[in-house]
This record gives C-alpha cells, structure tokens and sequence, in this order.
C-alpha cells in the first residue's frame, strides 16, 4: 500500500516505531556535546557530515529529504513518504485586496488559503478560536456574510478587533474569554463550528478537548506543540498512547520543540542577527568548560532580541556574570570567538540528522490530535492548507462530527491500525 492511501492509525503507528527506534539520533542536542553519542555506531555519518560544504548543508537545510547522503545510515526514504500529506481540497475563494488592511503580507495569504478550506454551513454558529485582533473572524464574516464570534483574553486585541470589524462592517463579536477557563464551554453549544489558526500548544489542545464533547465541526491549524504547561507530553488519543507505551516513547516537553523548528519565512538580518548569537554562545561554551575545567555545557539564559552586548568579549562578561563565573584577568576573546565560530558551522552540519525527523515527529503529534478527533465520533482530515513557503505550520485539522447513528458515540470509537 502506497503512503498516500495509508490509513492514519497504520501512519501513526509507523511513524511511532522509528521515532522510538531512532530516538538516540534525534534527541541529542549538537551544541550540547562535543561528541553527540551516536556517533560512536555511525563514525561514516559523523565524518559525511562535518565534510559538507556550505552548498550542500543548505541544500539539505532546505530539503532534508531529497537525494539526501544520509539515506546509507538513516531511514530517510521511509520518513519522507510518512510526511507526505496531501492538500486539503479547497473552495475558490479571492477576497479583494483592500480587505487585507491592517494584516501582514504573509499572514493575510495564510488567512486567504485557511478560509479557502474552511467549510461553512449557514445554521452552524462560527466560533474562532484564540482570535488575536479578529483577522481570521473578520475574513469568515465579510466572506459568508455571518456573524462571528471571536475569543480572545487579551482586553487590547478584543478593543482593537471591535474597531477594525465596525470601521470594516464585519458581522464580528470579540469576546474577552480566557479559553483556558472553566466558563470557555459557554459559548460552543452542541452544533458551533471551532476555528483557529496556528493557536499555540495548551490552546489547541483545549479546543481540540472541549469540541470532543461541545462542538459539530472544527478546522485547526496547530503550532507551537511546546507551549504547554506538562513537562511530559501526554498523548491525546487512547491509540498513541497505547503505542507509545508499547515502543517506548516517552516526549518531554524539550522534545516538542523539534517539531517547529523549521523556519522559512525569517528576513535575513534576522538569520544573521540569529547565527551570530549562536556562534557566541558556543565560543562562551568552549570558554567556560576550559574556566571550570569541566568538560560539560553550561545552559546560559536567553537574551531578547536588541539585548545582546555588542561584542563577544562583552557577551562573556554577560554570561559569566548570570552564571557567577570569575573570567582570566587576560581573556584571549579572539581565540574563543574562532571557536564558536567553528563549533556553529559543526553544529549546523550534525543538526541535519534532527532535521530528518523534524517534520515526522511534527506530523506525529497532528496524527494524535486527529485519533482524538475520531475517537470522539468525528469524520477528520489532515492534510496541508498552503505551501511550505508561506509557512512551514501548513497542517490543517478539517473535522465533523458524525451523526451519533453512524459510530459508537462520541466516545466510544477506537481505530486500530488500518482502520480509518
């Protein structure tokens, strides 16, 4: 059977099994070590990799999975048919221009395709989820010419939303409502159609929760799986959290992040202002194992953007103060800074061996949310909304709740591999 027509719950279960099998691969962090620990059953792999050219990395940065050296020591054929995803169907939708006043470029085209695969039915109430300034309500309502009901717990967005609905004359009520809170489920009835685009973490997950038993329909595009309050990820639906215990994998919340770390869309001071941090942060890691006499990382606390002292000397100084080290009276800043500048470009190269599981384990997690879906009695897709291009978080959630006639209730459905 060919990928594309693989049930999801043999997806999930095939993507469980390498991610356990080659969890030693993907959860070292480079920076953190000197040696990463697979490198002792890989030598060839380690060797390949810091041998790359700057070419070649940022081919394999871009596309991991296209004619990728690493496919003689990594299952890289295999992951990249489990990501493979098909698009999500969508409506010709082209709202004029002038109604992407106020949003950003990019962020207006995200809307555009979101809405684009957003069925929506006159007698189902619409309710957006983490709302923001009300983009995506306002988008809905002017579209389909219905009222929309946005929540949002930040009083400041809700006033600025209510502004940009009246001047716009979108049908488009912001509600300040800590989705979090008890009181959230007051606003869903038992037929309301739940949308939200890249809500973060606990916030979908919330919403995926409370729709398994308040909502008809809901269309979801996850992000940010790490925002959330548990140390150790819990799965969502009974049948991952059978395999997981079953193949061993166990997801702290450090993991998650690997999930959406990709990024396309960063202007390129960004990347450099970014490249550069990194590259100070390593040199300070050399500096500090040879102060201690440690060979050990040290974890340095995070500085926003703008913070950061203007040079390496002065970034170390910063560093060694947060983590009450005393510095040689005679500190050789050049040699340190070389050498994080040289650990970076290693980093870099053995980062793409975590690069390989990145999406899978992203697509994982989205798997999850939609065996939650249907173990609640939901018909789901999954699939993508937008090119990668415009955002790598381009997994769409689109769910209906079945007639109670046609499962076993909402709670009461259970996949088994190859069963949809």
């Amino acid at each position: 059977m060919s990928t594309a027509t693989l049930p999801p719950a043999e997806r999930l279960a095939r993507l469980t099994v390498l991610l356990a099998e080659w969890q030693g691969a993907w959860r070292p962090l480079p920076f953190r070590h000197r040696r990463l620990p697979w490198e002792e059953r890989m030598p060839g792999l380690a060797a390949m990799l810091r041998a790359l050219d700057e070419t070649a990395l940022t081919r394999l940065q871009d596309a991991p999975f296209e004619h990728s050296p690493l496919a003689a020591w990594l299952p890289v054929e295999e992951l990249a048919a489990l990501v493979d995803l098909p698009a999500i169907s969508a409506d010709s939708v082209e709202p004029p221009s002038a109604w992407s006043a106020h949003i950003g470029g990019r962020k207006w085209q995200q809307i555009v395709a979101f809405a684009a695969r957003m069925p929506v039915a006159a007698d189902r109430p619409l309710i957006e989820w983490c709302a923001g300034k009300g983009h995506l309500a306002r988008t809905l309502s002017r579209l389909h010419g219905c009222h929309v009901t946005a929540l949002e717990w930040q009083a400041s967005l809700c006033a600025a939303g209510r502004c940009l609905a009246e001047r716009q004359g979108a049908d488009v009520a912001l509600v300040g409502q800590d989705v979090m809170a008890g009181d959230a489920t007051r606003w869903l009835g038992g037929n309301g159609h739940l949308a939200a685009l890249h809500a973060c973490g606990d916030l979908h997950v919330r919403l995926i929760e409370l729709a398994a038993d308040h909502a008809g329909a809901v269309t979801l595009a996850p992000c940010c799986y790490h925002r959330t309050a548990a140390e150790r990820y819990r799965p969502l639906s009974r049948y991952a959290r059978r395999l997981t215990a079953e193949r061993g994998l166990a997801l702290a919340r450090d993991d998650l992040t690997l999930a959406v770390q990709e990024t396309v869309t960063a202007p390129r001071g960004d990347r450099r202002r970014r490249a550069r941090a990194n590259a100070w942060r390593l040199g300070f890691d050399a500096l500090q194992r040879e102060v201690r006499g440690i060979d050990a990382y040290l974890p340095v606390p995070s500085l926003a953007h703008g913070r950061l002292p203007e040079t390496f000397a002065g970034f170390c100084r910063w560093a060694a103060e947060q983590k009450g080290l005393a510095l040689p009276a005679r500190l050789d800043a050049a040699r340190f800074e070389r050498e994080g500048q040289r650990r970076l470009a290693e980093v870099e190269r053995l980062e793409l061996v975590r690069h390989l599981f990145r999406r899978p384990l992203e697509v994982w997690l989205a798997l999850d949310r939609r065996m939650r879906l249907e173990e609640a009695g939901f018909a789901v897709e999954l699939g993508t909304f937008c090119a990668r291009e415009l955002t790598p978080r381009n997994l769409l959630l689109r769910a209906e709740a079945e007639p109670r006639g046609k499962s076993v209730g909402r709670r009461g459905f259970a996949p088994r591999p190859g069963q949809r």
